[in-house]
């Protein structure tokens, strides 16, 4: 059984793809009380719409993947 890092990680690479296609990309910084903290680095670091890349595309993916999770932070 997978952890639930690797879990994450998994759904992460499936959308990395997209990031890349913009020039960005996403890190895993650590999993905590069901809530996911990641970094977006590259041209996802100050974009305007990197919040709409947070919430409905890597947030929506994760909790579909995993209901458990209740949030995903972007941190910097």
């Amino acid at each position: 059984m997978k952890t639930l890092e690797e879990q994450i990680e998994i759904v992460l690479n499936e959308l990395r793809q997209f990031i890349h296609a913009d020039g960005g990309d996403v890190e895993l910084v650590k999993v905590e009380d069901n809530n996911v903290y990641v970094r977006l680095m590259g041209a996802c670091q100050g974009c305007p719409l990197s919040y709409y890349t947070l919430t409905a595309g890597i947030e929506k993916s994760i909790k579909e993947a995993i209901p458990s999770i209740e949030r995903v932070i972007s941190v910097e």
